[in-house]
C-alpha cells in the first residue's frame, strides 16, 4: 500500500497530488477510507511514475544549485537589465515591419508567461526571455505584436505570425524546450 496523507474537505471527487516526493490524497468528507484506499491502489503505477519524476526534478534542482550556487540572484539582475535594453529594441524593429504600435513595452518578473499583450496595447515580457536565443526572443516579440492585430490565437493570428516568421513553429518548439529546462533548474 502506498503511504499518503489524507485531506478531507467539501469536495465532490477524490484527487491525488504529488508534491516534493510525497503523496497527498484529497477526498470528500464522507468518502469511506476503504474507497479512498481502493482508489489509491488503482492509481499505483501513475503514482510511482509521478514520484519518480518528482525525485528526478529534485535531483536536477539540487545539481543546478550546486553548479550555480549564489550566482543565480546576480544572474537574474543581469538578465533583467539586459531585457530592459534588448527587448524594446526588438519590439521596435518588428513593430515597424508589422505596422504595429504598442502603447508601452514593459519587462516583468512573470514566471508563467514569456510575454503578454493587454487590451490597452501594452506589451509585457518576462526577464527570463533573455535566457533564450535571439531568434526565440524574436518569436515571442512577434507573437505579442501579432496580438495587437488579433487578440485570439485564431488562424488569422497565426497567419500574421507566419507572415513575419515562416519558421515560427521551430522557434516555438525551442521556447517550449527552454521552459521545460528552466522548470527543472528552479529559475523562480
Amino acid at each position: 500500500m502506498i503511504t499518503y496523507t489524507l485531506t478531507r474537505s467539501k469536495r465532490k471527487t477524490v484527487a491525488i497530488h504529488i508534491r516534493d516526493g510525497s503523496v497527498e490524497v484529497r477526498a470528500p468528507l464522507r468518502t469511506p477510507k476503504r474507497d479512498i484506499d481502493r482508489f489509491v491502489m488503482s492509481k499505483e503505477q501513475w503514482i510511482a511514475a509521478k514520484l519518480l519524476q518528482s525525485r528526478e526534478r529534485a535531483q536536477q534542482r539540487e545539481a543546478f544549485r550546486r553548479t550555480c550556487g549564489d550566482a543565480v540572484p546576480a544572474q537574474r539582475a543581469e538578465f533583467m537589465n539586459a531585457a530592459k535594453s534588448h527587448i524594446p529594441l526588438r519590439v521596435a524593429h518588428f513593430a515597424e515591419k508589422m505596422g504595429a504600435a504598442p502603447a508601452a513595452v514593459k519587462i516583468n518578473r512573470a514566471k508563467a508567461r514569456w510575454g503578454s499583450c493587454s487590451a490597452k496595447k501594452n506589451l509585457n515580457f518576462s526577464w527570463r526571455l533573455m535566457m533564450a536565443d535571439d531568434d526565440v526572443i524574436d518569436y515571442v516579440v512577434v507573437h505579442e505584436l501579432a496580438h495587437l492585430k488579433e487578440m485570439s490565437h485564431s488562424p488569422r493570428f497565426w497567419a500574421i505570425v507566419e507572415g513575419v516568421l515562416p519558421d515560427y513553429r521551430a522557434r516555438q518548439s525551442r521556447l517550449r524546450a527552454l521552459q521545460r529546462r528552466l522548470s527543472c533548474e528552479d529559475w523562480g
